[in-house]
Formats: structure tokens, sequence, C-alpha cells
């Protein structure tokens, strides 16, 4: 996901998407949700399409 953000910013020169993409991205994390590779202490282990998920709500409720 944050790719996405790196080629909005430097490919097609969309710096403010992309700083709407990589807000949502922490926005998902601070929910503590993680997949197994980025598990930590205290959150909640989900699979990619939880998170992509989560991404995406962030990013619904950022872009209102």
């Amino acid at each position: 996901v944050l790719s996405l953000a790196m080629l909005l910013r430097y490919s097609f020169d969309q710096g403010d998407d992309a700083e709407l993409l990589e807000r949502a991205v922490e926005k998902a994390l601070d929910g503590e949700l993680r997949t197994g590779d980025i598990m930590a202490d205290g959150c909640t282990q989900t699979g990619t399409d939880g998170m992509i998920g989560a991404v995406l709500d962030s990013l619904d409720a950022l872009a209102r």
C-alpha cells in the first residue's frame, strides 16, 4: 500500500493523494490491527483482507 503512495508521489506527482493514503495506513495501524508479519503485543492479528479493509475504511473516513 505504501508503494502505491510512492507511485502517486514520485511517478504521477500526486503528493496530496499519496499523503492521504499514508495517513489512512497510519490510522489503520492506530487501530492496533496487524498482519502476522508485523504483529506486536497488544494488537489483534488479521489477514491481508482485514488489513486492507481497515486501510480502505480509514481512507474513506479521511476523504470526507
